[in-house]
């Protein structure tokens, strides 16, 4: 039986921990928080549950009694749009859920243990060795005892921890402009009969079209706010939580909203969070979702990308463990960079603003919408889908037909 070591019991480890042991290996996930903890990332795609399917979880998740979710709608001043998921292009499911993320990292832990994952909680790795025949790592417990692990392949699912990018220096620039995200959770008191709690609402900033705020509704009554823009957007406040509520009133569709809202938990940031690596692979390891690379949280891409790292790093895991030929580059980095690359396109197109001129044109085609909706839903590694293949170039094309009409 083949070890393998996860970091980190995110949706990606847990999901490839899931996935390795149901091929029957030995799995143990160290965490260094204990759950449930808060975490951003609220608003699931239609292809995660592609995953949480495959992993074995369905039931749990479909059960926990999280807000249904069917699409997404974007709004600036007047306009507004909106993508129903299941009229995507792309066959597979088509509707997912807005989760609490300290709850729903847990269901997703507590069934990777129901199926035999060995997690250990509050436990962090401090050293790494990849020299040896076997990969070594030290742990250090809570009491703050060290233990050297030996195990057959290491997968990083550190998130923004990234344990092994920084002990290994492998560190990339983004290419992103540097931003900040200001979020928290509220008593929303929507009382508007026509807001639709089952999409993520997306509002672009009135006056600054690189500026969007979210909305994600929560099942009790709660919703998700937050705010993202480059840093020197937020220089005239010196408190967040009054940041956060006047961007917000900002709007005037937004302040109509929440005009009952009560702002009664801590607001959150986190700024520079986009990051990249040299490589999502080595000698012994590999890098799943936000430990190898994280774009932007504008089109909710993260989870849907950590889930897919885990799917295909446990496939070819599970490949080399049997003794098959496989390629880490060819099998596992080159196929995730491919829908990565493809969200790439969209977020630089939403912020440098054409994506906005396509989604709030006046004639959308119905099919090209389609399209652009299967990739709004997750489904970035479609190739049979235009906007996937060939993203860069449709794009272009789109756009240039949008401003001309």
């Amino acid at each position: 039986m083949c070890k393998v070591i996860i970091i980190g019991a995110g949706p990606s480890g847990s999901i490839a921990g899931a996935l390795l042991h149901n091929s029957g290996h030995q799995v143990t996930i160290l965490e260094r928080q204990q759950f449930p903890r808060f975490s951003i990332g609220e608003s699931l795609l239609p292809q995660c549950m592609e995953f949480i399917q495959q992993a074995g979880m369905m039931d749990a998740v479909v059960n926990a009694g999280f807000q249904f979710k069917n699409g997404a709608f974007f709004a600036y001043k007047d306009q507004h749009t909106e993508f129903n998921f299941e009229d995507k292009f792309t066959a597979g499911i088509g509707t997912t859920f807005q989760v609490q993320r300290g709850r729903f990292d847990e269901i997703l832990a507590n069934e990777a243990v129901r199926m035999g994952v060995d997690i250990r909680w509050q436990t962090e790795v401090t050293a790494v060795d990849f020299s040896g025949d076997k990969p070594k790592l030290d742990v250090r417990d809570l009491s703050g005892e060290v233990t050297t692990y030996e195990t057959d392949f290491v997968l990083d699912a550190s998130g923004f921890g990234r344990i092994l990018p920084r002990l290994l220096d492998l560190e990339s620039p983004s290419g992103f402009p540097v931003r900040k995200a200001l979020f928290g959770h509220i008593e929303d008191r929507i009382d508007d009969a026509q807001f639709d709690r089952n999409k993520i609402r997306i509002t672009v900033h009135p006056a600054h079209k690189d500026v969007w705020l979210w909305l994600i509704p929560f099942s009790n009554g709660r919703s998700s706010v937050g705010v993202v823009a480059q840093a020197d957007f937020y220089q005239s406040w010196d408190c967040n939580d009054t940041a956060l509520q006047d961007i917000i009133n900002q709007d005037e569709s937004l302040r109509a909203l929440l005009k009952n809202a009560v702002f009664d938990e801590k607001i959150n940031t986190i700024t520079g969070y986009a990051a990249n690596v040299k490589s999502l692979y080595g000698k012994g390891y590999a890098l799943l979702g936000n430990a190898g690379e994280f774009l932007d949280p504008v089109f909710s891409s993260g989870v849907t990308i950590a889930m897919k790292s885990a799917s295909l790093a446990a496939a070819v895991l599970d490949r080399q463990f049997k003794q098959e030929a496989v390629d880490w580059n060819t099998d596992y980095a080159i196929p995730l960079q491919r829908g990565v690359d493809t969200f790439r396109v969209f977020v630089d197109a939403w912020y440098d603003g054409r994506f906005q001129d396509v989604i709030f044109h006046q004639k959308q085609q119905p099919k090209i919408k389609t399209m652009i909706c299967s990739i709004l839903a997750g489904y970035a590694w479609d190739d049979a889908n235009p906007y996937v293949k060939n993203a860069r170039s449709r794009l272009d094309t789109l756009v240039e037909l949008c401003r001309a009409n």
